[in-house]
């Protein structure tokens, strides 16, 4: 196999290898796409919903290469097309393709926890402004499967609905909060450590630890190699940085307020982990069967085994009690 590529590909580069060597070698790496493949004309990419966080990293490696949506595909079956590749990639609008599959929409709840019942409207039942989980029938043998994806109809292009992704849908009536709650919480939070002490985000995900009497909500913040977070003898400035974390907990949605206030669930615990936890977590799904192609850091965690790997991690935790 080495030997067929190596012919495909000319023999060895040295030129070419010595080149991306000293340009990843610089300590700058905004606009390393343009230096590591100098004809590059756009990326496409999926920015939405739990992807939103990545948007900021990838434009700085971008630099001045345009940046385009891509269009809307499930394992199942196509969903739908985006048809302005010109707009920003995190406001992409899809147009639904009614002949992929046979779909139905499942109302979301007002306090977005939640789908209402099991009645599905159609693809022309649905209303601008409301929120869905989508199901489809397949060609190929699904019938009514729930993608677990929530999607909110922003207008119509003829008589298919426009959507936006929004977010994953929630398990069960029993969760607090919403992968759309927890990436509002991260996006205060990190403007509070970014202007504390300059510190990045890389990677984070929730827990609801049931187990606990009263119950408890855990948060696990993965940050950039360097992080004072990260530094032994800066580890009491590290917690009262963490402890101004009260802006994580006014942006996790009304129902974990509510049971906060009653004390139906203890103080938020935030947990810093290593850098590097959640690719090991990638490694060990993958290793357990999980597709590498599909494989997403989860952001609302289910599984306890899961969690027992993130503790592992841990390097400094705080109880938010406010």
């Amino acid at each position: 196999m080495r030997d067929s590529v190596a012919e495909v590909l000319g023999g060895p580069q040295p030129e070419l290898s010595r080149r991306i060597r000293s340009i990843c070698e610089d300590k700058n790496w905004g606009g390393m796409v343009c230096k590591l493949w100098p004809n590059v004309r756009y990326i496409r990419c999926v920015t939405t919903g739990s992807m939103k966080q990545y948007y900021p990293r990838l434009k700085h490696y971008a630099g001045e290469v345009p940046l385009l949506g891509g269009d809307y595909f499930a394992s199942e079956c196509c969903v739908g097309i985006n048809l302005d590749i010109m707009q920003p990639p995190e406001t992409t609008r899809f147009v639904l393709l009614p002949t992929a599959a046979y779909f139905e929409f499942l109302p979301l709840a007002s306090d977005e926890t939640n789908v209402v019942g099991e009645e599905t409207v159609d693809i022309s039942g649905v209303e601008v402004g409301k929120m869905y989980e989508v199901v489809v029938t397949t060609y190929r043998g699904f019938y009514r499967y729930r993608l677990g994806d929530i999607v909110r109809v922003v207008g119509f292009y003829n008589s298919s609905p426009q959507v936006e992704f929004v977010m994953r849908a929630p398990k069960s009536s029993s969760e607090i909060i919403n992968e759309k709650h927890l990436m509002s919480a991260m996006e205060s939070f990190q403007s509070v450590i970014r202007n504390a002490v300059a510190a990045e985000i890389s990677e984070f995900a929730s827990f609801l630890d049931l187990t606990l009497s009263p119950k408890q909500l855990k948060v696990y913040i993965e940050v950039r190699e360097g992080c004072m977070f990260l530094q032994e003898e800066k580890l009491d400035e590290s917690v009262e940085i963490l402890r101004c974390g009260s802006s994580i907990e006014d942006s996790l949605g009304g129902i974990y307020m509510v049971d906060r206030q009653r004390g139906e669930i203890g103080p938020l615990a935030v947990s810093i982990v290593k850098p590097g936890s959640f690719d090991k977590l990638s490694q060990v799904a993958i290793e357990n069967g999980a597709p590498a192609s599909q494989y997403k850091p989860p952001k609302i965690i289910r599984n306890r085994q899961i969690v027992d790997f993130i503790e592992r991690c841990i390097v400094v935790t705080v109880y938010l009690d406010g």
